[in-house]
């Protein structure tokens, strides 16, 4: 019901109409490795690699700033249990972007079910603009 980036890459939905992120934190950098690190790791995101055989591989999620817009070929490339590393998307150059420590970005995941199901609530934020809501997430099976 979220859509994710698997859908994405099989043309079921466009990245903008993901209504799935998690909100991360920069929290340090590596400029010699071009890395940028953040509070967000598989514990968060999931360890699922499904667009790793699409056409278009986004790593362990795309990188959004806070409002949503997507930066340019960047990915979080690698996680381990509580931190990813945001770095360019591989074959791409360039100067990583400015984004200090503390900086808040959105990962758009490649499994909205994986990612969702390592959160005990989602915080929803209305279309309209209205106040954020709080929604529990159902547990069991």
């Amino acid at each position: 019901m979220f859509f994710d980036l698997v859908m994405a890459g099989i043309d079921v939905c466009a990245v903008d109409d993901i209504a799935i992120s998690v909100l991360t934190t920069v929290i340090g950098h590596q400029p010699a490795r071009g890395w940028t690190m953040i509070d967000a790791g598989w514990m968060t995101l999931s360890r699922d690699r499904g667009t790793a055989v699409q056409d278009v591989d986004q790593g362990y999620g795309l990188v959004c700033y806070v409002n949503g817009r997507v930066l340019p070929d960047l990915i979080v490339s690698s996680v381990n249990q509580e931190h990813g590393i945001i770095s360019h998307r591989s074959g791409v150059d360039g100067v990583m972007p400015d984004l200090p420590v503390g900086t808040r970005l959105r990962i758009l995941p490649n499994h909205a079910c994986a990612t969702a199901a390592q959160h005990d609530r989602y915080n929803v934020l209305p279309q309209d603009g209205g106040p954020m809501q709080i929604w529990p997430r159902f547990g069991g099976w």
